[in-house]
């Protein structure tokens, strides 16, 4: 594979995503569309760091910073999420808008 077909696959990946996001009202769909975008910006930076300089741990380094910060986020979303949940039985985006603040 070279590098277009991994940028490919990265475009694919966001856009799927995106959609996603931007078409549920789920509150857990919506998250698991802003993951797919994640992952697809790792796999573009992969893929860079791969084609480009493979010889640096550099690349690397980045791909598992990214993953324990998507880690953490998505850990806090889904517990946030629960909370509201139990708290307001929201399930939905547009349930939880009385929670401006």
């Amino acid at each position: 594979m070279n590098l277009q077909m991994f940028l490919l696959l990265a475009a694919a990946l966001f856009a799927v995503g995106l959609y996603g996001a931007l078409s549920q009202q789920a509150v857990v769909m919506v998250m698991m569309g802003l993951e797919l975008m994640i992952n697809a910006l790792v796999v573009a930076g992969a893929a860079f760091w791969y084609f480009l300089t493979p010889d640096a741990p550099d690349g690397q380094i980045f791909v598992l910073v990214v993953l324990a910060a998507m880690t953490v986020e998505m850990a806090m979303g889904f517990a946030v999420t629960t909370l509201l949940f139990r708290a307001k039985d929201a399930d939905m985006t547009d349930m939880a808008a009385e929670l401006r603040g």
